[in-house]
């Protein structure tokens, strides 16, 4: 039978927050995968857990999963954990998931902190329905992949939950708000931690109050989506200065029939689909 791999969420400042299980189940495991081991030590020694320990982290994570993979199968029961949180977020336990998935190894989640939710929850910004980005990439690693996430973020009606290390904020709320506009925004920095500090306020405000002083410490960013009624207002916007033939048009272009083009037409621009045939069809 293979062993199972145990997917234990650790703190994400207090230590109050591990959980009984969690103990338990890292003391039980046969080996703990972290993310860096020189951290988790400190952590795994104040629980008194003396399991032995491997590195699976961003850069060994796709020859490492195999190996991991491998001692599973063969019976062997592992414990992951991130430097914080719960692994397979945002995090290179996706892949050995993934990868015990298609092996066919037993994979078992034991719930506990999560920053994005977290600060979400503390945000006072809608939370029925929201997305989380994780890190963007950065302008000196993928410049166009940045750019073309930010485009896709500016219409997501959706709250929107992005992590950032301080020595990129700045740049990050001026992307934000030259990509998105001016819009509602909670800074949540150093979680559960002595100096949790969280900020609601807007894109320029921030970028005004970062101007002033430097961010310290890891922070996540709960964005308020946007809002239909502005969705609504710019398509408006868009269809207004065209004339009714580009407007059907542009329908048409969307592989929609002419019939069904027409009668869109007719409810952006609240007319009856009768008139706007007649415009096209009469000669006026």
């Amino acid at each position: 039978m293979p062993g199972t791999l145990y997917l234990c969420a650790t703190p994400i400042g207090n230590l109050g927050d591990m959980t009984p299980r969690v103990v338990e189940t890292l003391k039980a495991a046969d080996l703990i995968a972290a993310e860096d081991t020189r951290n988790s030590i400190k952590l795994l020694n104040h629980f008194e857990i003396h399991t032995p320990m491997t590195a699976y982290h961003e850069f060994n994570k796709v020859e490492k999963a195999e190996e991991l993979v491998q001692k599973l199968l063969s019976g062997v029961s592992i414990a992951l954990i991130t430097d914080a949180g719960t692994p397979a977020i945002s995090d290179p336990g996706e892949v050995l998931v993934q990868k015990c998935q298609a092996a066919g190894v037993p994979v078992t989640s034991l719930p506990g902190a999560a920053a994005c939710i977290t600060a979400l929850t503390l945000s006072g910004l809608s939370t029925r329905r929201f997305c989380f980005e994780g890190f963007l990439p950065t302008e000196k690693a993928d410049k166009k992949e940045r750019r073309a996430l930010l485009s896709e973020l500016s219409n997501e009606t959706r709250t929107i939950i992005l992590y950032e290390a301080p020595h990129h904020l700045k740049a990050t709320l001026s992307d934000l708000y030259e990509a998105l506009g001016d819009r509602r925004i909670t800074l949540c920095r150093e979680l559960t931690k002595k100096f949790e500090t969280i900020l609601p306020t807007t894109l320029a405000e921030a970028i005004a109050l970062y101007e002033k002083e430097d961010p310290r410490g890891e922070y996540v960013l709960v964005l308020e989506g946007k809002s239909r009624e502005q969705i609504k207002r710019e398509e408006q916007a868009s269809w207004e200065s065209m004339s009714i033939e580009e407007h059907v048009a542009r329908y048409e272009a969307q592989g929609i029939d002419h019939k069904e083009a027409l009668k869109l037409v007719a409810k952006d621009r609240g007319v009856t689909k009768r008139e706007i045939y007649a415009y096209l069809h009469g000669g006026n």
